[in-house]
């Protein structure tokens, strides 16, 4: 944020011209974009060039009312979240007794569920509540995990069984405001183009998910560091509370005249196309 503001005024700041390109989460503005936000539904995600791929074709479906005001350059997803924490977690009723951070939403949604007391704090927050103790972990990928410390701050890492490894995902939106496109010559509209939405997807898709190596080996790199897959019966439970989280989001997503449950119909649909 050096051009000044919070990360919540970036979609502005492009959309008014102040800044001609934006990198950012569109749920650092609730209700903003609310569809995007089906591919940040606990257990939809297989993998960031699943999710990414099948990102492209539900922007050309379901998005481009709700990007209106915006060029968009490209939309992607991260790895996925798993747990990290000062305890260890051996079973769902291990989060009960924890206060936990989510980057937007539908995670404090969905590990409220859990059992867990959950914060929704910015990232930079995030070292400083570790060490003093106002939260006892977080659900974050590995690719960032060195830009909070998690090495030194928490003691264990935790996913669920697999297929579905990870909790849920993050959407990414690359942004550019339309008249900073629309002056641009011919030529190099043509550059950006190239290196857009669906020419770029599974490049990006491919890069999240190989970033993530490196942040796993910095929290390899401290031997105090536990990492554990729950077992297929522990990991049921964590599953099982979906639902609830589902139909919070369909609630919203009627309140607006949107069908939440073809929405995540399309994306699960999307996803399985590209899944390996």
């Amino acid at each position: 944020m050096q051009l000044g503001g919070k990360p919540p005024t970036l979609v502005d700041q492009v959309k008014d011209g102040v800044v001609d390109i934006i990198w950012t989460l569109p749920g650092y503005n609730p209700g903003r974009f609310p569809k995007t936000e089906v591919f940040e539904l606990p257990f939809i995600h297989k993998d960031a060039l699943s999710t990414t791929l099948a990102m492209q074709d539900f922007y050309d479906k379901h998005l481009k009312d709700e990007y209106k005001d915006f060029h968009m350059l490209q939309l992607h997803a991260h790895a996925g979240f798993l747990f990290m924490t000062k305890k260890p977690i051996t079973k769902i009723d291990d989060l009960k007794s924890m206060k936990l951070r989510a980057p937007l939403r539908i995670g404090v949604w969905m590990l409220t569920e859990f059992g867990a007391t959950s914060l929704g704090l910015p990232l930079p927050e995030v070292p400083a509540a570790l060490s003093k103790g106002v939260i006892d972990g977080m659900a974050l990928p590995y690719e960032i995990s060195p830009a909070v410390k998690a090495q030194d701050l928490v003691n264990y890492f935790t996913d669920l069984a697999p297929p579905q490894s990870r909790l849920a995902t993050a959407a990414f939106t690359f942004m550019m405001n339309p008249n900073s496109y629309a002056k641009l010559p011919s030529d190099l509209k043509q550059v950006i183009d190239d290196l857009s939405g669906r020419n770029i997807a599974k490049w990006a898709g491919e890069n999240w998910e190989e970033i993530e190596k490196p942040g796993l080996e910095a929290m390899k790199s401290k031997s105090k560091n536990k990492f554990s897959t729950l077992p297929e019966s522990e990991s049921a439970k964590f599953l099982a509370t979906k639902e609830k989280v589902y139909e919070r989001w369909f609630a919203e997503m009627k309140s607006i005249g949107v069908d939440g449950k073809a929405l995540l119909a399309d994306a699960e649909a999307m996803i399985a196309k590209y899944a390996k």
